[in-house]
């Protein structure tokens, strides 16, 4: 009941920062570019300094080694969920601009900044190797794929063209996990110094990225949190179909397709990771994208205030396993 407690907690401290941007934005505190100067900022330099961090902070060359067997059961759970969603998109005939927003919401959850802190409530330190394994698997997933997913989901001319853009298959946050992993299997040491400063830039990230969609949220109106087709099945996505995917290959997957057996810690943890609420930074990834951001901001709201629905609801069903 405690640790349940906490992650509640933890859920509403993210409403109260989303609250807070729209209040102080309904006080005029900030000027119409505020909101586009925060995406550039959290988007070009914190979240790469953040990712960065916390790589060589939560992962080392032994512990990445000793899971890549779990990794297959992530990876295979983000394909079967990419598929799904491409799926829906073409049956639903979701419009550009709300694509790529989409799909990310299904196949991508906001690891690092619920996950992480719902995760050991639930069920302690021990259980942070086998979180990381979830962790790696989307990061990759949101910057290599999802992101260009996302950059390419616009009707903006300028923001098209025939010729390939590598800055959309590297974004900033992706080149930061990359440099991570570099220093991390050359044992590069990070000067403290450095390091802490980066530390300081990733620590902005989600703050500065909730009160943006809460500026958002003011700018198109409370009216704008509203449940519509593409919402619902994003949504239906997110809580549903991807932890129901992850037991499935959970439970078939030693059997069937031959791969390692799963502790109960790796089980649970890898099931409440598959339903976390969509990224937080949907919106400022759709906002450089020139795609519907409202609609983004509508889908990280509402996943975010419904996870507090879900989240019982996961663990009760975990504790009979």
């Amino acid at each position: 009941m405690e640790a349940f407690i906490t992650s509640i907690g933890s859920i509403l401290s993210i409403v109260l920062l989303i609250a807070l941007g729209y209040i102080l934005k309904e006080k005029n505190w900030f000027s119409d570019s505020f909101s586009g100067n925060i995406s550039k900022l959290i988007m070009n330099i914190a979240l790469p300094a953040s990712i960065f961090v916390s790589v060589l902070k939560y992962l080392t060359l032994k512990s990445l080694l000793s899971l890549t067997g779990a990794l297959v059961y992530t990876f295979l759970s983000v394909i079967i969920g990419y598929i799904f969603a491409y799926i829906l998109v073409k049956i639903l005939n979701v419009p550009v601009g709300r694509r790529g927003t989409f799909i990310n919401t299904v196949v991508n959850a906001n690891t690092i900044f619920i996950g992480l802190p719902l995760n050991i409530a639930l069920f302690g330190n021990e259980s942070l190797p086998y979180f990381l394994v979830y962790y790696v698997t989307n990061t990759v997933s949101t910057w290599a794929f999802g992101a260009i997913l996302i950059g390419n989901d616009t009707n903006d001319k300028d923001k098209k063209g025939t010729t390939f853009n590598w800055k959309k298959l590297f974004p900033p946050p992706l080149l930061g996990f990359i440099v991570a992993l570099i220093f991390l299997f050359l044992s590069i040491p990070v000067p403290t110094f450095v390091n802490s400063t980066l530390g300081y830039l990733g620590g902005i990230v989600t703050p500065l990225s909730l009160i943006y969609i809460g500026i958002v949220l003011h700018n198109a109106g409370l009216k704008s949190i509203k449940f519509d087709r593409d919402t619902i099945f994003a949504l239906i996505g997110r809580f549903i179909f991807s932890p129901i995917v992850m037991l499935i290959l959970i439970k078939f997957g030693s059997d069937i397709l031959g791969l390692k057996d799963l502790s109960i810690i790796e089980i649970k943890t890898f099931i409440v990771q598959s339903a976390a609420p969509a990224l937080a930074v949907l919106p400022i990834l759709v906002n450089e994208a020139k795609g519907d951001v409202e609609y983004a901001t509508n889908v990280v709201t509402t996943s975010t205030l419904l996870f507090v629905i879900v989240i019982p609801i996961i663990t009760t069903l975990l504790g009979g396993i």
